[in-house]
Order: structure tokens, then C-alpha cells, then sequence
């Protein structure tokens, strides 16, 4: 499986629509990362954000999840409470191959400061808005920058197509725009 190099993701992005809108060169003066990289592309976060909060006293729990564990904020400068952690979206909208799979890391700036990115694979034909999970793993409150980078998408070029993708199961995280909370 091998993984796909900055060749192969511009001509995705620009003849496909893989990647929109496409930044085709690292853009950094005075922002943190984000554009095509030597085998991937750092992906910006969008000025949406889900503050995770316990106001209510609730439980976290994946099969009845409560929107009220959140607060919503629309801003530049997202800050994630010490020990917490925020959903937001990549400004990108993904279209991912039939025969590719993603896998996502965090850049190293935030990893620096105690922030952890959490994604899961993006799966052959998949496609809509990333959601993004970020873990402020500190006891400090930590600033995150909206419409700047935030984390690396390496595109993994499978031996041959899979037989069923996620459109074909029609997963239920298909064309997610904004922040999207979990589903059952």
C-alpha cells in the first residue's frame, strides 16, 4: 500500500476534486502550515468549533449523545479548556478515491503544546467535511488558530479496489458538512 506523493495529490485535487479548496504549495508566512506537502496535505481548521463543557452534568456516551455537552463558538481563536477537548471541521471538503485510503495526523506545532488530533480513516469513497477531534491534554487552557493548518491527511494507495466502499454501504457519516456529532 503504498503512499501517494505530492505528484499524484495535485492531480487528484485539480482534475478530481479530491481536495476543495486545494492550496497547491505549503503556505507558513506568519500562519501555522497548511497546503500540499512531499506525500500529503496539511488540512486547515474551520472557525467552527464544539467546546466540549460539563455545565449540565452530562455523560458522555456514543449511542445517545448530548449536544448539550458542548458549547458552539464561531471565531478565529478557538480556546480548548485544560483537559478537554473541541470537535471542529477542516476549511477542505475530501473526496477520496475508490481504491485510497486516509490516515491523519497531528501537526507537530500543536503536539509541541499538549494538542492531540484524533481522526479516523477516511475510507475509500468517502467524501464531506473532516471532523476533527482536539485533545487539550494539558493543565493550561490552549489557543487553537482557525484557517490554519492543523493536521496532515497521507493518502495510502491500496494493491487493487476494494470489493464494497463506504458510498456502496452508504456509512452514515457520508457528505458531512460543518461539525458533525456521533450517530448511531
Amino acid at each position: 500500500m503504498p503512499i501517494m506523493p505530492d505528484t499524484w495529490i495535485r492531480e487528484m485535487a485539480t482534475t478530481k476534486g479530491m481536495i476543495e479548496p486545494f492550496t497547491e504549495a505549503q503556505k507558513r508566512e506568519g500562519v501555522i502550515s497548511y497546503g500540499l506537502s512531499s506525500y500529503g496535505y496539511d488540512a486547515r481548521v474551520a472557525d467552527e468549533f464544539k467546546i466540549f463543557t460539563n455545565v449540565d452534568n452530562a455523560i458522555v456516551d456514543p449511542k445517545q449523545f448530548d449536544a448539550t455537552s458542548f458549547v458552539d463558538r464561531k471565531t478565529d481563536v478557538c480556546i480548548i479548556p485544560p483537559n478537554s477537548f473541541a470537535l471542529a471541521r477542516t476549511v477542505e471538503y475530501f473526496r477520496i478515491p475508490r481504491d485510497v485510503l486516509v490516515i491523519c495526523l497531528g501537526k507537530s506545532t500543536y503536539a509541541r503544546c499538549g494538542l492531540i488530533v484524533n481522526v479516523t480513516p477516511l475510507e475509500p469513497e468517502w467524501e464531506g467535511h473532516v471532523t476533527l477531534e482536539i485533545s487539550n491534554t494539558t493543565p493550561l487552557p490552549a489557543k487553537v488558530y482557525a484557517n490554519e493548518g492543523l493536521c496532515q491527511f497521507l493518502f495510502l494507495k491500496g494493491e487493487g479496489t476494494c470489493e464494497v466502499s463506504y458510498a456502496d454501504r452508504a456509512g452514515k457519516y457520508m457528505r458531512q458538512r460543518g461539525v458533525t456529532l456521533p450517530r448511531l
